[in-house]
């Protein structure tokens, strides 16, 4: 439906109105903020008129107005006016990376921490998957019989850990040369790789009947394909919702949002998302949009990360 300029001027103040209390926003609110020098019965007929078209909503008949899920869509779409980024706050992100120490993980968290001090709300960051990293160093530890800790570092200092369960038991020592083995063959490929030059080397050494290279080739394709589409997902910032009306003076909500935010699984399917249509960039998912339970009264907003030709991963 074509929207007059009062009335896009009436839903754009009450969307800001709205997120800045937590409260319903009534005409005389309105009018002075209003730059259409509309009168508050005017003011009053075009709510009403947003309300009928399923823009806003009014709780009850002596509340003002807040916005639907529709009308926040048509602000965001329509309405919203993006701002740049103050110096001060380029700034930071030129020492963000500056900063000595750390390898991808630590960086992302601390790029995580800034994207929720520049917000005031949590941020979230996916890291890439390891596929598309370059794989460094595999080491296997013997934690108990016929069970050992396979830990798995990439070029970009992403390190991964997981248990693998054995037919036999193995020694220390043969795993220390199983893991240099496999070492001097793999360092320096990229991981989509490795399994095609893994499953090379398994037809080669059934030929060469060396067994200690044949176990470590099983192991070591055992463990990479334990680890190679996993994804991390960090969190930073949680507290700072809870200073938001809706959440400070509602102890029930405050920790259905916590309890959301601590479903990684299903916040890192959100994130996946950004880096499927990374075409459209910046992304916000208004309320039931996200199809989380529990951040129904939130908007998550996404853009992925990456390379120029593809994504590697995603913010929000």
């Amino acid at each position: 439906m074509t929207f007059s300029d009062r009335g896009k001027e009436v839903l754009k103040i009450v969307v800001e109105g709205y997120i800045e209390t937590g409260e319903p926003v009534g005409s005389r609110t309105v009018a002075k903020r209003c730059s259409l020098n509309l009168s508050p019965a005017t003011i009053r007929n075009v709510m009403a008129d947003l309300e009928e078209m399923g823009y806003l909503f009014q709780p009850h008949v002596s509340a003002g107005r807040i916005p639907t899920e529709k009308g926040l869509r048509f602000f965001i779409d329509v309405l919203l006016e993006p701002e740049e980024l103050s110096p001060l706050q380029r700034a930071q992100i030129e020492r963000l990376y500056e900063e000595p120490g750390g390898d991808l993980a630590a960086l992302m968290k601390r790029a995580c921490r800034l994207v929720a001090a520049f917000s005031h709300y949590p941020g979230l960051v996916m890291l890439p998957p390891l596929r598309e990293t370059v794989f460094k160093r595999i080491e296997f530890v013997r934690l108990r019989p016929k069970q050992i800790l396979v830990l798995f570092v990439s070029s970009s200092g992403m390190v991964q850990t997981r248990v693998v369960e054995l037919d036999e038991d193995l020694p220390e020592g043969e795993l220390r040369r199983m893991a240099e083995y496999l070492n001097e063959m793999l360092t320096g490929l990229p991981l989509r790789e490795v399994r095609e030059r893994l499953m090379a080397e398994v037809e080669r050494e059934r030929k060469a009947y060396d067994d200690l290279r044949a176990r470590a080739l099983k192991i070591g394709g055992r463990s990479l394909m334990l680890v190679e589409g996993d994804r991390e997902v960090y969190i930073e910032g949680q507290t700072q919702i809870l200073q938001e009306p809706e959440f400070s003076s509602d102890a029930r909500r405050m920790r259905q949002l916590l309890e959301a935010l601590d479903r990684k699984g299903r916040l890192l399917e959100i994130l996946d998302k950004a880096i499927k249509f990374k075409e459209e960039g910046v992304q916000v998912l208004i309320g039931s949009e996200s199809r989380i339970e529990g951040l129904e009264m939130c908007s998550l907003v996404l853009s992925p990360y990456g390379l120029q030709d593809h994504a590697l991963g995603s913010w929000g």
